[in-house]
C-alpha cells in the first residue's frame, strides 16, 4: 500500500527519479520514443497532482486547486496547453545539450518566455529572520499556469549551472526519461534500477542463458 504523507488526500502519482523537478515534469511524457507515448498530463486535474507530489504546492494549495477550479474549464486547458508546449521546449533544449547540438532557437525562445514570466512573479522572502536566509517564493502559485513558474525557474537553474553535464537520458531505448547522474563516478545508466535496469538485467540473463 502506498504511503500518504500527513496532511495529503491522495496517494502520489507520478514516479519522481530525476533529482530536479524540471527534469521530473519533462518526464511526464511516459514511452516518448515509442510510436504511442503517453501523456502523463491528460487533464489540468493531473497537473495538480504533479505539483503536490512534487511538493510545489502543499496540501491546502492543492485541496484549494482541486477543489475550487474546473478542469475542464477554458482557462485550465490554456494552462494545460502552456505547460505541455513548456514541456517540450525543455525536453527539446536538454536533449540538444545532451546529443552536442545545436540548441533550437524557437525551444529556447519559449523556455525563455516562460523564465521572464516566472521571474515577474518571484520575490524574495527572508525565511528565518535575522539568520539571513532566503527563498524564492511566487505570488499567485494557485492561479492557473503559476505552478509552471517555479518549475521554468528550476530548469532556468540547472541550465546555467555546473549540474548541467550531469543530466542524462535513461538507457533504455523504450523509456529515456531525463534525469540529474549525482552518483559517484556519473556512470548511471538507468532512470531507476527497479523498472529500467531491473529489466535490463533479465533480458541479460535470459540472453547468456540460450547462448549457453
Amino acid at each position: 500500500m502506498t504511503e500518504i504523507k500527513p496532511g495529503r488526500r491522495r496517494p502520489p502519482a507520478f514516479d519522481l527519479i530525476a533529482g530536479n523537478v524540471c527534469l521530473d515534469f519533462i518526464n511526464t511524457l511516459d514511452n516518448r520514443p515509442s510510436a504511442q507515448p503517453k501523456d502523463l498530463l491528460a487533464d489540468y486535474t493531473d497537473l495538480v497532482r504533479f505539483g503536490e507530489d512534487t511538493g510545489l504546492l502543499d496540501a491546502s494549495d492543492a485541496n484549494y486547486m482541486f477543489e475550487r477550479r474546473h478542469p475542464a474549464s477554458s482557462d485550465m486547458q490554456e494552462a494545460l496547453r502552456r505547460a505541455i508546449e513548456m514541456r517540450e521546449a525543455m525536453h527539446a533544449v536538454f536533449s540538444a545539450i545532451m546529443q552536442k547540438r545545436s540548441v533550437p532557437r524557437n525551444s529556447l525562445g519559449i523556455l525563455n518566455a516562460y523564465i521572464q514570466d516566472a521571474g515577474a512573479q518571484a520575490r524574495l522572502v527572508e525565511v528565518l529572520p535575522g539568520k539571513g536566509r532566503f527563498e524564492w517564493r511566487f505570488d499567485h502559485l494557485t492561479s492557473p499556469i503559476g505552478l509552471l513558474w517555479p518549475i521554468a525557474r528550476a530548469a532556468a537553474h540547472l541550465l546555467a549551472s555546473d549540474q548541467l553535464p550531469m543530466v542524462r537520458a535513461c538507457s533504455s531505448p523504450t523509456c529515456q526519461w531525463f534525469f540529474l547522474d549525482t552518483s559517484k563516478n556519473h556512470h548511471r545508466r538507468w532512470c531507476s534500477m527497479k523498472s529500467c535496469g531491473n529489466r535490463a538485467k533479465v533480458r541479460r540473463f535470459y540472453a547468456k542463458k540460450r547462448t549457453a
